[in-house]
């Protein structure tokens, strides 16, 4: 057989199911931490969600940060209109009095200059904070989604997984939006990737095993990983320029992603698939549906079950044993 499917890795498919359906309208978001991708990640909400999306609830350690958001954010508007959410500040306690929560809490953020993987090096310094939050909403019965922004976005996730007892359908992860765009970047500024335009996908880590087709259809192995090379250093090209890359995954990753969810549209993010009592996060295309079985109603995380050349199905696979390993 040539051609595999990504409902090949895993088999349990009851956790694809979410405790409550979409509300697809008059969302409450509650957003933890204020720094450069969660403000930029909070402008985006409030400027691009107000079709999904009523208030916006902050919280910052820094009770001044909170306070300045609040006033800037809600002095943001057009002439004459008023339709764009509110923010407010909220408690630590109120955090998980919302449908859908999102972690953007960070320390460590390593330094311009610094070399190797910057993501997976804020691993150990951001999967305590995960796990102390994933504790609040356990005690919260929590049970709208946990959305972790905060990298390394898949390891976090299990974190929060493991600490929180929620269902892994409703913890999600955002890093792979951005991954998509800069391939996106890479084949308007190249001819040779342009197939990736219409027919490209990424799967997998807002990371080093990140996964980018140049086609589904017309997979080309050596193409694809020049793409996954350019794409995954992106980046650092922006580092090289002094700069830490913060804006583009705020608003790619985050703002959009969020808003395609709570839509229940199609969106990149990491979705868990449970396998032999384990599993893993990975980043794929795939949406929250809410449907009804003999009038009952509920919501299922969809994903795109495309058939994938062999040599592209490796690849994920790859992906996806080295993040259940972590």
């Amino acid at each position: 057989m040539n051609e595999r499917y990504i409902t090949e890795l895993y088999r349990d498919t009851e956790e694809l199911w979410l405790p409550e359906p979409l509300k697809c309208r008059g969302s409450r978001v509650h957003l933890l931490a204020l720094g450069d991708v969660g403000a930029n990640l909070l402008l985006g909400l409030k400027l691009l969600g107000g079709h999904v999306i009523d208030t916006i609830g902050i919280f910052d350690v820094n009770d001044r940060v909170a306070r300045r958001y609040e006033m800037e954010m809600n002095q943001i508007g057009m002439p004459f209109s008023d339709d764009l959410p509110e923010v407010e500040i909220v408690t630590e306690e109120q955090l998980f009095d919302c449908d859908m929560f999102v972690f953007c809490a960070s320390r460590g953020v390593p330094k311009i200059g610094e070399s190797g993987d910057v993501r997976m090096m804020q691993l150990e310094a951001n999967r305590e904070i995960a796990e102390y939050y994933g504790r609040l909403a356990k005690k919260a019965d929590f049970r709208g989604i946990f959305a972790v922004v905060s990298d390394p976005v898949d390891p976090l996730c299990k974190e929060a997984l493991l600490s929180s007892g929620l269902r892994p359908a409703q913890i999600k992860g955002y890093g792979l939006g951005v991954m998509n765009r800069r391939a996106v970047y890479h084949a308007k500024s190249d001819e040779k990737y342009k197939s990736y335009l219409n027919d490209g996908r990424v799967f997998g880590p807002h990371g080093a095993d990140l996964v980018v087709a140049n086609s589904i259809s017309g997979y080309d192995d050596e193409l694809s990983m020049e793409l996954t090379r350019l794409t995954i250093e992106s980046n650092l090209k922006v580092r090289e320029l002094g700069f830490k890359p913060f804006i583009a995954p705020a608003i790619s990753s985050g703002a959009y992603s969020l808003i395609a969810t709570l839509a229940g549209e199609w969106n990149y993010s990491s979705v868990w698939l449970g396998r032999d009592g384990d599993g893993a996060f990975l980043g794929i295309k795939n949406r929250i549906r809410n449907c009804g079985d003999n009038g009952a109603v509920g919501a299922r995380v969809e994903f795109e079950n495309l058939p994938l050349p062999k040599r592209l199905y490796e690849r994920i696979e790859h992906a996806y044993e080295n993040l259940r390993a972590l």
